[in-house]
């Protein structure tokens, strides 16, 4: 059985990666200022991590570990999202322009959003205790 809402981490996660992949630099100015030094590589890495847990969110048997996985990656990148929002509050508050301030807005708003999908991405996770094991480790769900 498939966690309620699973495509709503699925997706943005697909769509993310590939954005982390093609075009780093969009994402090298949201790395925390303290890892500013790595920005390239760990913009890279997420998007491989984001890639990855979308790809193992997909099927029953790599759900649960993806699961995992996704409620990690999304809790670690949530100081990125939080610099974000304080870099552009700070572009909003010099330029004073509806941009700006809609940018600004928009990131606030995201910061909450993410705790939904650290919830169905934990449920997930959580699956794997709900099914029984067979001898050759495959869940009742398997097949």
């Amino acid at each position: 059985m498939e966690p309620r809402g699973l495509p709503l981490v699925i997706v943005p996660f697909a769509v993310s990666g590939v954005i982390h992949l093609v075009r780093p630099e969009t994402f090298e100015p949201i790395i925390p200022r303290p890892l500013r030094r790595w920005s390239r590589p760990l913009v890279l890495a997420s998007g491989v991590a984001e890639l990855a847990c979308a790809a193992g969110l997909m099927h029953p048997r790599t759900r649960p570990v993806a699961g995992l996985a996704s409620t990690a990656l999304l809790t670690a990148v949530w100081p990125a999202n939080a610099q974000m929002s304080v870099d552009l509050g700070r572009r909003a508050a010099r330029r004073r322009d509806p941009r700006s301030l809609a940018s600004f807005a928009v990131s606030l708003a995201r910061l909450p959003l993410q705790l939904p999908l650290i919830r169905i991405s934990s449920a997930a996770w959580r699956q794997q205790e709900r099914h029984t094991h067979d001898g050759r480790g495959a869940t009742a769900t398997d097949g």
